[in-house]
């Protein structure tokens, strides 16, 4: 599987021209690239938001924290939405 490839030290950031917002009509948490939208769930928005220049690691740790979680348990939902989201250009990995 593709998500299990990334690295702890890899470094999730927004590519260009796309951004994390709260779409006004909605409420909801959008990806927002110059082609289109993205609505995103509430753990994908959480992920998101911690694409800050942390490597993957830190934010595995960080969301572990946050939420009384077994870091190695969320491993594996983190990478395949980094690894979902770098498949559609809209994260790049430094």
């Amino acid at each position: 599987m593709h998500a299990t490839t990334i690295s702890n030290s890899a470094q999730p950031r927004f590519a260009k021209g796309v951004r994390l917002q709260v779409d006004a009509a909605t409420g909801k948490s959008v990806l927002l690239y110059p082609e289109g939208i993205v609505e995103l769930n509430e753990t994908a928005c959480e992920i998101l938001s911690h694409c800050d220049g942390r490597t993957l690691g830190e934010i595995i740790a960080a969301l572990a924290e946050e939420y009384d979680a077994d870091p190695g348990a969320l491993a594996a939902d983190v990478r395949e939405t980094i690894a979902d989201l770098q498949r559609r250009n809209l994260i790049q990995l430094t």
